[in-house]
């Protein structure tokens, strides 16, 4: 719902979010009142000890205090019960509740400061047990009041003064065009320093430098663009994600027509061609991996990992020119030779420099496929994730092969980094020196699979019979025309309903308008939906049938926005292209629809499992195309499907199925002895 308006200002908290915190403290207050009552009646007459006049009046008042809280929170509580997220009216008086409650703050705090100056005082001695009970009766008081002071400072929202003036609905209509367009330009320029001194306090722990800053307000600006369109709260986003998965649980469990089919023909070459492309990606799968270093190394052998590192810690390495950035204890290199299974000699470079737009990298010999291995990290670090987050356009112009096409900005600067590294440093050179007869092959996971892409875009006239693997790399990456002409020597791997390969700026504008029609139309209340959506997500069952606004209406009237929805979204985001703007019509979007690169390879679960523990997951994979990756699926495993250890784990299972039916034919078509 439209978030909460106390004290003149709006609040990152709706009126219906007070069931859950609040019937949590009410069980506590009640535990805490009668436990306090039943000492009261116990000791009562026997308050004549040292101190015992001021006991006495002591738990009388914080008896009557309790009591008056208990009151405000069950009235609190049971008002934020009413009504749907959409419709706020049953929940209108709520405010004044609220301050009401707030107000029983103060003489709360007082009560809390006069039993710790009590108990603290030497000339009291009563019995023991009473004192034990205003000590905890004192330190309860204090971590509510304290976490109370955190929720406080959580859902401050900091424009909220100045959202509260724009989202009101007259002042546009009595303020002159030009006032308007300040006041608009003003809330706009606020949001982008906002958001922009968040990403500077989670990025505190990293030296800053100009790229930073411009990365900074880069980001800055998508995220205010993305969210100044909506008046969601976090609770509300919550809710919605729950309904879109139970909702998609509903549709995927009807009978419907495959979107995706193992090949276009019954030609055993197509699957074939599947077959060979399946065994070199679980190969090169391991290259992507191992470019992580330690960490993954430690996160799939955590039990024995660091005992063999620790062992070759002080063991030979290549050269310091072979190596830039740093490695301590050779603990990141180490990990990759353990990963890879290749000798120290077979390495021509290794990078862990990291910086934003500068990423970490090694090339090595593969002399198993005969191939010079160019491995790209994917993200690990928080400069990483500014690569990442830096998701602005810009033009890739590629000579005799393209006149233009729209590229991520931030991987294609990575890109680019190592694009230098390679040529200019005569990395390759060198490599080719060394084994001439080599072709080569750029792989990467997650921003290394992006980033490999637009290396193997840029690398692609010098070495014609370049190849490169992608596993689950972003999908806002390419341009259609450069994802068509990558299909000729990119090979994609997604993993089920991995959340990255299905991340672009207008993907996440659909999924926005998505949670705001289910949120909007959904007639249960907020605390309903998250507490059976919890249960859900924990022990399975069959998705609630969850009555809505859109049940009974017809094919024509669904297209149309309800009321409530529309009071949800404040205005059209310049960043959604697929909406009409007249005076944007002439002009490009800020963020066209981007594409994963090259031939994609699809692997699912043969019988998918909800649950994200799950024993003897089957696999199948099948050619698919961008439209497949179109919407972003929610799932618990959304995010599981695109660590690098699944992604290996289901190659190795695909690669291995496919040597033991090949043993089976062997076998089969083999003369043996009568």
């Amino acid at each position: 719902m439209p978030g909460l308006v106390v004290f003149g200002r709006r609040w990152a908290i709706g009126s219906d979010d007070f069931v859950l915190p609040g019937a949590f403290e009410l069980f506590v207050r009640l535990v805490w009142w009668i436990g306090i009552l039943v000492l009261y009646t116990v000791h009562k007459g026997q308050f004549n000890c040292p101190g015992g006049g001021l006991l006495h009046s002591y738990l009388l008042v914080l008896i009557i205090l309790l009591a008056s809280i208990i009151c405000a929170l069950s009235a609190l509580v049971y008002i934020s019960m009413q009504g749907t997220i959409s419709n706020p009216g049953p929940r209108k008086s709520l405010p004044k509740v609220l301050y009401t409650r707030l107000l029983l703050y103060f003489p709360e705090f007082i009560w809390a400061v006069l039993g710790a100056v009590w108990v603290s005082d030497s000339s009291v001695h009563c019995e023991k047990t009473v004192i034990n009970a205003i000590i905890w009766t004192v330190i309860a008081s204090w971590v509510i009041i304290i976490f109370t002071i955190i929720g406080v400072v959580i859902v401050f929202d900091p424009l909220g003064g100045k959202k509260t003036l724009y989202l009101t609905d007259g002042v546009s209509r009595n303020l002159e065009s030009s006032q308007s367009g300040q006041l608009l330009y003003n809330v706009k320029s606020s949001a982008t320093r906002v958001w922009e001194k968040r990403i500077r306090l989670l990025c505190c722990c990293i030296v800053q430098d100009d790229d930073h800053r411009v990365a900074f307000t880069s980001i800055a600006e998508l995220f205010r663009t993305y969210f100044s369109d909506t008046d969601l709260v976090p609770s509300d986003i919550a809710a919605g994600l729950i309904l879109l998965h139970q909702e998609q649980d509903k549709m995927e469990s009807c009978p419907k027509e495959p979107e995706e089919v193992l090949c276009h023909s019954p030609s055993s070459l197509v699957t074939d061609d599947l077959d060979v492309e399946l065994e070199n990606a679980a190969h090169y799968m391991l290259f992507a991996a191992a470019a992580y270093g330690w960490p993954y190394y430690i996160y799939t052998s955590p039990f024995t990992a660091l005992c063999k590192l620790k062992g070759d810690c002080c063991g030979n390495r290549p050269t310091d020119s072979d190596i830039t950035g740093s490695d301590r204890h050779n603990f990141h290199f180490g990990s990759i030779l353990k990963i890879t299974g290749l000798q120290y000699r077979d390495f021509i470079h290794i990078s862990f420099h990291n910086k934003i737009y500068e990423i970490p990298f090694f090339v090595a010999l593969d002399h198993k496929k005969e191939a010079i291995v160019v491995a790209v990290r994917g993200t690990l670090s928080f400069e990483d994730i500014l690569t990442d987050l830096s998701a602005d356009c810009e033009d890739l112009t590629l000579e005799d092969v393209l006149e233009n096409g729209f590229v991520h900005k931030g991987i294609t600067q990575a890109a680019t980094y190592i694009y230098r590294k390679l040529i200019n440093d005569g990395i390759l050179n060198q490599a080719f020196t060394i084994a001439p007869e080599y072709k080569l092959v750029i792989v990467g996971h997650s921003l290394g699979g992006g980033t490999a892409s637009i290396l193997a875009i840029m690398l692609r006239n010098s070495f014609p019979t370049l190849k490169c693997y992608a596993f689950s790399p972003p999908g806002g990456l390419l341009s259609k025309s450069l994802a068509d002409y990558t299909k000729h020597f990119i090979v994609s791997v997604i993993v089920g309903k991995d959340l990255v390969a299905r991340l672009s700026m207008p993907n996440m504008e659909d999924l926005k308008r998505r949670i705001v029609r289910i949120v909007a139309n959904c007639n249960r209340p907020k605390y309903q939906i998250l507490l059976r959506g919890c249960w859900y997500e924990v022990f399975g069952g069959d998705p609630d049938d969850f009555p809505t606004e859109l049940d009974g209406r017809n094919q024509e009237a669904l297209s149309q926005p309800l009321l409530a929805e529309e009071s949800l979204m404040v205005h059209r985001s310049p960043s959604y292209n697929a909406l009409d703007d007249e005076s944007h019509q002439n002009s490009p979007p800020q963020y066209p629809h981007l594409y994963l690169p090259g031939k994609i390879i699809h692997i699912v679960e043969e019988s998918s499992s909800r649950r994200l523990c799950s024993s003897d997951i089957k696999y199948t994979a099948r050619w698919s195309n961008e439209t497949v990756f179109s919407s972003i699926l929610i799932s618990p495993k959304m995010i599981t499907d695109h660590m690098p250890d699944v992604v290996l784990k289901a190659l190795n299972s695909l690669s291995q199925e496919h040597g033991e039916c090949l043993s089976c034919q062997t076998r089969e078509y083999t003369p043996g002895a009568v």
